[in-house]
């Protein structure tokens, strides 16, 4: 169980692990000491609640890697484990948090509410019922009450900071932060159901409290750092407006690129970091030497695949493209759909003549997506059903060929942030999207509207803003007559918002982002979408507010 008061030697062990934690962590982040870090942790896993906490985590990586059935059942019963060691006091003083218990029970709660975080999100990858669902969203629901009730004890009169509090201090920052971090950026409808359930999040708060949390010398301020890089790098491109603080991700990372020259993980965020920046080869120099650093995990370097292969769609390299996206269709599990569309996408840009060095054709790819969708807890894939949905083009005796379809998969993942850095780049796909637009051999509204989107967005970019506010214009006044890609409509009055509020015509923003918000449903990558215009909106309206924070007082 825990270490009382009078068990000296496990009261030193726990606390000489407790400071070392950081530093063994980052090792195992750079994949070379995993295996070091397994056996250290394993035999004290039933006895210390870090030792266990740090064991499990550690499956539970490896099982989000590479969705492994055996992996998620092994990392879950470790995690339900993990969780045993500090119920009892848990269960004791769950009642009693504003009597200032013992830093042992503190800290036990702390690890309880990961230990719940964690097999939360387990559970939702394990089984694909609804039984699952509302277990794992009780399990999220009891950690995130733990921690508010955490951070009550902080905020009250009668605590007193020691250093003995540090790492719980850090550990509820951590939590408190995330959870306030990434409700915020969830859309409003999907808000209203969270705070119906007692769920609230402020986008100012949790990035402050993770700031506080990544400044100190915790065991948690390493994951702190890390959350931020990835919210600044990856969650405010994909699901914002692609308006991350690079220069904050890079005063981050510096620190740990300075120390650990070969460490993977720095290595890939130092990528994403050049690549949203638009310095292509510069990103891809960096994904290279990622590769190069560690060969543990060949799913790491399946990432790294992942953005070579947006690196080079940005550059028009399409040969390339294709090559990363064949890899990654013949080494990695998690969307075969996807990558078989690309892979395809790819080839449609090419000549028939250098098509036949790659052995495959467009239309065998296209016609092999729908047969190679899956399920991750029990939901599709919103990607994959895009890609299907687009493919099905081809399934026609006489297919029409879709208009470039990587510049459009490339909208999908908020690409036309990355090139809009650049000129050249941004001069480039609009050449492309010209070309595509030349090449249609039927009159389509749907291909119509899509290259216009495109192609205002990269008119945008470029500051002909008169001309891209043409284009997202002439989206709308073709909408009762578009058949298929319904998206096109609500993705055009959001770039449409966007602009507006570039121009500081914020009304009317506010009212084109409210229209494609409430006024369209049932939709491809509709929850995409609104993420983004949930940002959008917090960006118009001036606050990272969506919902109440925790209270700063009991």
């Amino acid at each position: 169980g825990l270490p009382t008061r009078t068990d000296i030697n496990r009261h030193c062990l726990l606390f000489f692990f407790f400071n070392c934690c950081n530093v063994v962590m980052s090792v195992f982040l750079f994949f070379k000491g995993i295996y070091v870090l397994i056996n250290l942790c394993s035999p004290s896993a039933k006895d210390s609640m870090y030792h266990a906490l740090t064991y499990a985590t550690i499956l539970e990586m490896q099982a989000m890697m590479t969705f492994d059935p055996d992996h998620i059942l092994a990392a879950g019963n470790t995690m339900k484990e993990a969780q045993t060691i500090p119920a009892h006091r848990y269960k004791k003083c769950h009642n009693c948090l504003s009597n200032f218990v013992t830093k042992q029970e503190l800290h036990a709660e702390v690890c309880y509410a990961e230990c719940l975080l964690q097999r939360a999100a387990l559970t939702f990858l394990q089984d694909e019922n609804m039984i699952s669902f509302i277990k794992g969203g009780i399990k999220v629901r009891n950690s995130y009450q733990t921690y508010k009730e955490l951070h009550t004890v902080l905020q009250s009169a009668g605590y007193t900071h020691s250093d003995n509090h540090g790492h719980f201090e850090g550990g509820v920052k951590l939590g408190v932060g995330a959870f306030n971090l990434m409700i915020s950026m969830l859309p409003t409808r999907t808000l209203k159901l969270l705070e119906f359930v007692g769920f609230s999040g402020n986008k100012e708060f949790g990035l402050q409290q993770l700031q506080e949390g990544s400044s100190e010398s915790t065991f948690r301020s390493f994951l702190c750092n890390m959350l931020l890089l990835c919210y600044h790098t990856f969650m405010s491109f994909i699901l914002g407006t692609g308006e991350g603080d690079v220069d904050d991700a890079e005063k981050l990372l510096q620190p740990y690129l300075k120390k650990y020259p070969k460490g993977s993980i720095f290595l890939f965020f130092a990528g994403r970091i050049e690549e949203i920046k638009g310095n292509l080869d510069a990103a891809i120099k960096r994904f290279e030497e990622c590769c190069e650093a560690q060969q543990q995990w060949k799913q790491f370097h399946h990432m790294c695949y992942w953005e070579l292969m947006w690196c080079f769609t940005y550059k028009r390299h399409w040969k390339m493209a294709y090559f990363y996206a064949d890899l990654l269709s013949k080494e990695n599990a998690w969307s075969k759909a996807t990558y078989a569309y690309m892979k395809a996408a790819y080839l449609s840009m090419l000549t028939k003549d250098d098509c036949l060095t790659f052995g495959e054709t467009e239309l065998t790819l296209f016609r092999q997506v729908p047969g190679l969708k899956q399920k991750i807890a029990g939901k599709s894939l919103p990607t994959e059903k895009f890609a299907i949905r687009k493919a099905r083009r081809y399934f026609a005796e006489n297919p029409i060929p879709l208009p470039a379809p990587p510049l459009e998969m490339m909208y999908i993942w908020n690409g036309y942030t990355v090139i809009g850095k650049h000129k050249d780049l941004t001069e480039g796909m609009l050449k492309t999207l010209d070309e595509a637009q030349a090449k249609l051999e039927k009159f389509s509204i749907d291909d119509q509207c899509l290259l216009s989107l495109l192609k205002g967005l990269c008119l945008k970019h470029l500051g002909h803003q008169e001309e891209a506010e043409h284009y997202f214009t002439l989206v709308l006044c073709n909408e009762t007559q578009i058949k298929y890609d319904h998206y096109l409509v609500p993705n055009a009055l959001l770039e449409h918002g966007l602009l507006c509020l570039e121009q500081g015509r914020r009304d009317e923003a506010i009212k084109l982002l409210e229209t494609a918000k409430q006024n369209y449903k049932n939709y491809s990558m509709e929850s995409r979408t609104h993420f983004r215009i949930q940002a959008a909106l917090q960006k118009a309206k001036g606050t990272g507010e969506n919902g109440i924070h925790v209270p700063s007082s009991p």
